[in-house]
């Protein structure tokens, strides 16, 4: 190898090792300049302030579950935040959601309407809902186990008492399904004790949230027989709607933002149902009742004759001469 290719080869491999030593320098110093930063993110010195875990509507009523404490920026807390030692977060179980409020957004004191306060229990309702008021007892109440934020079925029992003779039939039928709990008698939150267990107490009023529609069928049905209420599960809500929409009585739209969708199923499964009603008279449970009303007297029935009868009476034989017809009773006297 002559000497102009060794000096060539000697130059390409010192400005190969250049090159790789710049680039090295660039790439890693880029690197460590980029990690630098998220390594050292530092953590808001701010105090804890109370978030929303989930959203929250408007309407909602306020659990233990809804808030939690974390740490905010001191220059952005408001006096209107609740603020980890200042404030208590049991205190605003029961309270009711005024405006809405987002996942993970400070949650403030014009946001919520505590029981007592003035306007509370319209702003529980939801849009276009009314508040209805029925009287139950320990055994139409769940036994005092039917609490804020529940959803019930109304049960209407009664006696029909027909025409006829004997015992009334009686019946009883669900009118109103997933209906939402408002309050028990003025409480609208679950009552705990020292140890934060929920306290049980009867009740003799219960709040329930209805369409105006439903409304109206609700003070009818007071007159009519005794309310009871039957409590119903979490796991229902989802059964029942896709039963529903697998039904046809609930139509989707074909090409739908999927949040708008997600939101009408809320607002659906949050509705009460008044159709397809089911009912139980006393046949079906037991043998030994009525399974119709008593038959009534009819107005074109023979009427009963006005005195007594005199001797046996027989059939009676329709006797045609010419125009004149007449009626004789075989074996009368």
């Amino acid at each position: 190898m002559d000497a102009r290719k060794l000096l060539l080869l000697i130059m390409a491999l010192v400005m190969a090792g250049i090159s790789a030593v710049v680039a090295r320098s660039m790439f890693g110093g880029n690197s460590e300049a980029e990690a630098a930063p998220t390594a050292a993110a530092p953590q808001p010195a701010g105090p804890e302030v109370a978030v929303a875990v989930r959203p929250l509507p408007v309407g909602t009523i306020i659990g233990p579950e809804s808030f939690r404490y974390q740490r905010w920026p001191a220059e952005l807390v408001s006096k209107t935040y609740f603020v980890k030692g200042e404030s208590d977060l049991a205190a605003l179980n029961g309270s009711v959601v005024r405006y809405a409020i987002t996942a993970g957004a400070p949650v403030t004191q014009g946001a919520l309407v505590k029981p007592g306060d003035r306007g509370f229990l319209a702003a529980a309702l939801g849009p276009g809902m009314r508040a209805v008021t029925i009287s139950v007892s320990a055994q139409s109440g769940v036994a005092g186990f039917v609490f804020p934020g529940d959803r019930v079925d109304l049960m209407l029992t009664q006696e029909v008492p027909g025409g006829g003779d004997g015992p009334p039939l009686k019946a009883a039928e669900t009118i109103i399904r997933n209906i939402r709990v408002l309050a028990a008698d003025q409480r609208t939150d679950k009552t705990v004790d020292e140890e934060g267990k929920t306290v049980v107490a009867n009740t003799s009023n219960v709040t329930l949230e209805a369409t105006p529609k439903i409304a109206e069928k609700i003070a009818v049905a007071q007159t009519i027989g005794q309310l009871s209420l039957a409590l119903r599960s979490i796991a229902d809500d989802k059964a029942e709607l896709e039963e529903r929409i697998a039904n046809g009585d609930i139509k989707l739209p074909a090409q739908a933002d999927p949040r708008a969708e997600r939101q009408m199923l809320l607002e659906i499964t949050s509705r009460p149902i008044d159709t397809n009603t089911t009912y139980t008279v006393g046949a079906d449970v037991s043998r030994y009742q009525r399974s119709s009303i008593p038959a009534k007297v009819g107005s074109d029935a023979a009427p009963a004759p006005s005195g007594p009868p005199v001797g046996p009476v027989g059939p009676a034989v329709r006797v045609a001469r010419g125009n004149n017809v007449t009626v004789s009773t075989v074996g009368a006297r």
